[in-house]
């Protein structure tokens, strides 16, 4: 109680993933790959990234990677380009801020902003009481 954590609040019978290897699934582009290798092992080793949210954590990765290639095309060009209407809106700039919508919902599941970590609460060592709902009740 003394630390904010109430019992009647914790799921005592909280699921917990299987500990396997977690890998980058195969269909990944090589963008989101590179992305994944950078932050996967800092996710991995506080119990953040799990088997069960390789998917999710993909999601992020890809997002990312769109975001970085839109912002490249918009570095390299102008705000406004020439459409068949005259001077429209790059359709680069949609598709940046689309995949960062994307990349910040998905890195606030994993607490990637400063302001999404204080939510999250994470064991470094992986023993029994780090696993699950015991990690807020020892």
């Amino acid at each position: 109680m003394l630390h904010g954590d109430r019992k009647d609040r914790i799921n005592a019978a909280e699921p917990t993933p299987p500990e396997l290897e977690i890998i980058c699934p195969d269909w990944a582009s090589d963008a989101a790959r590179a992305i994944w290798e950078r932050l996967a092992p800092g996710l991995t080793d506080r119990g953040v990234l799990t088997v069960w949210d390789t998917d999710a954590f993909l999601v992020l990765c890809e997002a990312l990677a769109r975001y970085r290639s839109a912002t490249q095309l918009v570095n390299g060009s102008a705000l406004l380009v020439q459409g068949g209407a005259g001077l429209m809106k790059n359709p680069a700039l949609q598709v940046q801020a689309d995949a960062e919508r994307v990349f910040l919902q998905f890195a606030a599941r994993f607490g990637l902003t400063p302001s999404d970590r204080q939510a999250i609460k994470v064991e470094v060592a992986h023993d029994a009481t780090g696993q699950g709902a015991n990690r807020l009740l020892s």
